[in-house]
């Protein structure tokens, strides 16, 4: 089957009408897509440029102790940011040649009733992700509301819903409106964080070099767990990659798309992780927001940086924490597009993201991350291997929509291999993610081929000709 984008895209009007589905969820056709290559790359360096993967670079340091010093966390980075980019540029090829979206790729190993499931898993992790980062803007915004105010101010959890508010109101006008936030957000708040890291290089290098750069640290089992939840941080980002590049203009060859994710990725996320960990290093306290109140303390810079907290906060939610789990209500309710965000956005006020982080630890966070990568292993790899190697990247994307389709009830075959997956990765949840991605590829494998290979198992599975 050819792999044009026009050979796989069916009309809109005659995919609705077989399920009802949310014009959202059609295929992207080539005169659909908007997003061109240099505005894709920004957009990846304002979803690097967040609080949360600050905060991930705050967890290396516990108690005043560095767990890895510079060089062992840079090295940690350097790997986990390697093997997201691959992920990434593997995992986005069917999205962006027929232009279908994370809920509907996850039809083709899971079928219409097992892609609840794994869509869920998706999701539900995403919302919370969304939670916690406009937590965070909230934060942010009463920093700034505290000086504006003179002080008579102060309560995060009115912040923390008017930037909820903001964001859902931002989020009602799509993807256009995502990609023109995320070409803004990436260069002012790299501007602000060049900004910071200046000022602890010069105000605070002596606490810093003496709690991180000096500290002995560990290349044992820490280590590995470090990559394991920097690249977790991104393992529900690159399930999804789809949902990206299905609006990313065509004509594109695989190996600069993989660049795209490659290069920003290590611009922003390597530069966030250090400035996390020096902040936490001078300061003591893991929540960046205070970190910066801390080290500049000066009530006009701390309302720019504020600020631009809140602008970077946003941003990242509406690349990363809105778009999916819009997507899994939108396909689950057949609601519209902008009641499925409202709903999104309402779910994530609900999240008790202030569990996630304390002001003396981000443990909390990291544990979170190791828990539900235990299961996005498992279904990433499972995706690929249904895609390149059972399929020979050759899928009829009209069938994936259709109720009474080839894809219609679900695969007993990717169910069990993801929850074999999973358990294993929880058997040691360091490594959650390479263990449930190994175990569960293999488990699909096997299952695929000799288990279940000639059964109806339930009559409507995809194993039913």
């Amino acid at each position: 089957m050819s792999t044009n984008l026009e050979s796989y895209v069916t009309k809109e009007t005659e995919i609705q009408h077989a399920t009802g589905v949310d014009e959202s969820l059609n295929p992207k056709t080539e005169e659909s897509r908007t997003v061109g290559p240099v505005t894709y790359a920004f957009m990846w360096i304002g979803d690097g440029v967040n609080l949360g993967n600050m905060t991930l670079g705050a967890s290396l340091i516990v108690a005043g102790a560095a767990t890895l010093n510079i060089f062992q966390t840079l090295a940690a980075a350097a790997i986990a940011i390697g093997i997201i980019s691959t992920f990434f540029a593997l995992n986005d090829r069917l999205g962006y040649r027929t232009g279908v979206p994370y809920v509907v790729q996850l039809r083709m190993s899971f079928g219409l009733k097992g892609s609840i499931v794994s869509s869920l898993l998706r999701g539900i992790p995403a919302i919370v992700w969304y939670g916690f980062q406009s937590w965070i803007g909230g934060t942010a915004l009463n920093e700034i509301a505290k000086v504006v105010t003179g002080g008579s101010f102060d309560n995060v959890v009115i912040c923390f819903v008017v930037i909820q508010l903001v964001q859902i109101v931002l989020s009602m006008y799509g993807f256009h409106a995502i990609a023109w936030v995320e070409t803004v957000a990436s260069v002012v708040i790299m501007l602000a964080l060049i900004y910071v890291f200046g000022v602890l290089l010069t105000s605070h290098s002596d606490v810093v070099v003496e709690k991180w750069v000096h500290a002995k640290g560990t290349w044992g089992l820490p280590f590995f767990a470090f990559i394991m939840m920097f690249m977790g941080n991104y393992a529900a980002i690159f399930l999804s990659a789809a949902d990206y590049s299905r609006e990313l203009k065509t004509g594109i060859s695989d190996t600069k798309r993989g660049f795209l994710y490659f290069t920003p990725i290590l611009i922003a996320y390597g530069f966030v992780l250090t400035i996390g960990a020096m902040l936490a290093s001078a300061t003591g306290n893991s929540n960046p927001v205070k970190a910066f109140a801390i080290v500049v303390d000066n009530s006009y810079i701390t309302v720019g940086v504020s600020a631009f907290i809140v602008l970077g906060v946003i941003a990242v939610n509406m690349v990363a924490n809105i778009v999916p789990p819009t997507y899994v209500i939108t396909l689950l309710t057949k609601l519209k597009y902008k009641t499925a965000v409202t709903i999104t956005g309402l779910l994530a006020l609900v999240s008790f993201p202030w569990v996630l982080v304390q002001d003396s630890s981000a443990e909390g966070l990291g544990l979170f991350i190791l828990i539900y990568s235990a299961f996005l292993g498992p279904i990433v790899s499972i995706l690929l291997i249904e895609y390149y190697i059972l399929r020979k990247q050759k899928v009829n994307v009209a069938d994936l929509y259709k109720e009474d389709g080839p894809f219609a009830g679900y695969n007993p075959c990717a169910i069990l291999a993801m929850l074999i997956g999973a358990g294993a990765a929880f058997m040691k949840v360091e490594l959650a993610w390479i263990i449930g991605v190994v175990v569960a590829g293999i488990a699909y494998i096997l299952l695929t081929k000799f288990t279940f290979k000639d059964s109806k198992f339930k009559k409507g599975t995809i194993f039913e000709k």
